[in-house]
């Protein structure tokens, strides 16, 4: 092992419990033992993953949030003995391994419930709501400490929550605490004062407005967490570990309104600020939480609890840090964490343990490959959000992820086997072919590389001298370091599994390949933006391709607001140009599948640093001057700019029309997810 990470690998306490090392497995929404969104039930896939963890060196495992109460069917998650005979059976897996494991158990979401247009239509038509109350109670699901707007849907308010609904709550902490223990589970954490969950809106005044002994003084909003752990130690005993899941600091500005990790942010805190932050550990600590384990945000400044690639690497240690002076229990941090960074804090005594999450889900062995010193072989999580948190929202929507998505939630964009190994395994063929791949973009070194590892004799054929295709521009920015490596290590796999790559060889007629089967990925191409004056433009992949084309420029009109191209815009402002966004729908990035974590960051940075945003707004001519669009109203709008980049869309260009051999953007234009599971579609027939 590379000396760097050796204290990772030391043993830490959580009360009398010993941990063999320093990495935490982050809860992630999805990966809990007893479902998440549907009627509790022992979930064999969050199992499997999480046993896979286990095995692969992990020192502390937190599953997924575990609801007290179902969020259908309003079942109390104390209620049914079998998942919790098949947890106890479970637990001496897990203990074989060495790891240790704590259940995370959640009061709620209220306000922060991510409303859908199903539950919307629930909430909005009185007879629904009654009649299909028994099964999804809307308003106990978006009950709150007050009568405060939901994150996500103006639709569908929060209700103030009553006292017998917290003292049930309390009540449930301790009967699932119980259960667990008995189960052989080695401690729980109590989920949340962290991220606006509901527990955390009690404690933040700009949420929580209630007169009674739940709301007004620190120690009132702090009331229901301290209760909680209070209950938990006296049914299980004081020595039985309880952490706490807990945002050192809201850095929030108001309601869906967030505080920016950049100069010129200079803002209000509306909710726990570090003076506060570091006074609720001790007070926290002081009721006997035995853990903190710490990040920032809640969701209306969602990139701190679920940053995306615009967020610094290792964005919460300073506040994590400050904790770490004023308590004596250990301190754990999550957020875009580095092996390398977290070891040395952790040799500083800045920090107890490092938590990390969804690298967990691109590869469950990342741990015993880094033990190994097999870096290069560690799947790289991109922080797209695309299968593990894919809840979507832009202007005049509720949460857009797919019932389907929130019922499977944390799949992986880039490793289709978490959380879904029954449909995407490997299986070795029984006739091994002779396959030809064209295009070596992420979709065609998928393929490949499934191919090879079915046993098929695999080519994989490269037009350019690269392999990485498409990919290769939209990685080039610099905080996408991370997309880098995924076509690194890519590029390491489809060799090492015996994929014979052949560069610099377009093919134009598959019929002169000596291959069986041929399969096309050869991409898409940009669509053209048909109005007087289009050949003054410069297109995304061209300007990414070859940024000295607007060197000399400095105000840039970015046509689309894509998620491409708000990339472009950010990229362009922090590089000291003036861009420009002109936009034909009524919000930037107005599409499903991109995280709103993503899209909060840069509508609200662009919003921070009064970067030029035209929405509604449709481009009628490209001029030497720059452009000239209509509005909502259907009034011109002349913009000034020195250069003009599209974004307007992409086409499918394969080489052939054989549909069922088609993967990648040539099959149909999306995005990493939606390519890397067409791959596996595609060769797991083969």
């Amino acid at each position: 092992m590379d000396k760097k990470y050796e204290a990772l690998f030391t043993p830490w306490k959580i009360g009398e419990v010993e941990i063999k090392n320093r990495i935490v497995m982050c809860s992630m929404g999805g990966t809990c033992l007893f479902g998440f969104a549907e009627p509790n039930h022992w979930d064999e896939e969050a199992a499997k993953l999480i046993l896979n963890v286990a095995k692969n060196n992990c020192g502390l495992i937190l599953p997924g949030i575990a609801p007290v109460k179902d969020l259908v069917g309003n079942k109390w998650l104390y209620q049914g003995e079998k998942k919790f005979e098949k947890l106890k059976t479970f637990m001496e897996e897990v203990h074989k391994t060495g790891a240790k494991l704590f259940v995370q158990i959640t009061a709620g979401f209220g306000r922060s419930f991510a409303v859908s247009e199903l539950t919307e239509g629930v909430y909005t038509n009185k007879f629904l709501r009654k009649v299909l109350k028994p099964f999804i109670d809307v308003e106990r699901l978006t009950m709150a400490p007050s009568e405060v707007p939901n994150r996500w849907s103006d639709k569908v308010p929060s209700r103030p929550m009553t006292k017998k609904e917290i003292d049930d709550i309390i009540e449930a902490f301790a009967l699932v605490a119980r259960k667990c223990k008995e189960a052989g589970v080695d401690g729980v954490e109590v989920h949340a004062v962290h991220e606006g969950y509901l527990l955390d809106q009690f404690t933040l005044q700009y949420v929580n407005k209630r007169t009674d002994e739940y709301g007004g003084s620190f120690e009132n909003r702090y009331r229901f967490a301290v209760e909680i752990v209070k209950a938990i130690k006296k049914e299980c005993g004081k020595d039985y570990p309880v952490s706490l899941r807990y945002s050192v600091v809201s850095k929030t500005k108001n309601f869906r309104e967030g505080a920016l990790p950049c100069e010129g942010d200079d803002y209000k805190e509306v909710g726990r600020d570090l003076e506060e932050g570091i006074k609720a550990a001790k007070y926290l600590e002081e009721a006997g939480y035995d853990m903190l384990n710490c990040d920032n945000g809640t969701y209306d400044a969602w990139y701190w609890s679920h940053p995306p690639m615009y967020m610094p690497q290792n964005c919460n240690y300073k506040e994590a840090e400050a904790v770490k002076e004023n308590v004596n229990i250990p301190v754990v941090v999550a957020g875009r964490n580095e092996p390398d960074y977290a070891a040395q804090k952790i040799t500083d005594g800045k920090i107890d343990a490092v938590g990390v999450a969804r690298q967990f889900l691109a590869d469950p062995e990342w741990i015993t490959k880094l033990m190994e010193e097999r870096t290069e072989d560690i799947r790289p999580c991109i922080c797209c959000h695309n299968g593990c948190f894919n809840l979507a929202k832009y202007e005049g929507t509720p949460n857009l992820q797919s019932l389907s998505d929130t019922k499977g939630m944390c799949k992986c964009a880039v490793n289709p086997v978490s959380m879904d190994s029954v449909k995407y395994k490997i299986v070795k063929t029984d006739a091994p072919k002779k396959i030809a791949v064209i295009g070596g973009g992420i979709g065609g070194m998928e393929t490949a590389r499934v191919l090879a590892l079915r046993g098929h004799k695999v080519t994989l054929y490269e037009k350019t001298d690269k392999l990485g295709g498409v990919f290769i521009p939209a990685a080039s920015f610099e905080f996408k370091e991370k997309d880098r490596d995924l076509i690194a290590w890519y590029i390491k796999q489809i060799k090492d599994a015996g994929v014979e790559i052949k560069l610099n060889s377009e093919v134009k007629d598959v019929s002169l390949l000596d291959a069986e089967e041929v399969i096309i990925a050869t991409g898409a191409k940009a669509r053209k933006l048909r109005v007087p004056g289009e050949e003054r433009t410069v297109e995304a992949i061209t300007y990414l391709n070859n940024r000295d084309i607007v060197k000399d420029k400095e105000k840039i009109i970015i046509i689309g607001g894509s998620l491409t191209g708000c990339e472009i815009a950010y990229e362009l402002y922090n590089s000291g140009k003036q861009p420009v966004i002109v936009e034909m729908k009524n919000d930037l990035i107005a599409a499903r599948g991109v995280c709103l974590a993503n899209t909060s960051y840069l509508r609200d940075f662009f919003k921070l640093k009064k970067v030029p945003v035209y929405l509604n707004s449709k481009v009628k001519e490209i001029t030497d001057k720059g452009i000239i669009a209509t509005g909502k109203d259907g009034k011109e709008i002349e913009i000034e700019g020195e250069a003009v980049i599209t974004c307007v869309g992409y086409v499918s260009a394969p080489l052939d029309g054989k549909k069922g051999n088609l993967v990648g953007d040539c099959y149909e234009v999306g995005n990493v997810m939606t390519v890397v599971r067409r791959a596996w579609d595609v060769a797991m027939k083969k």
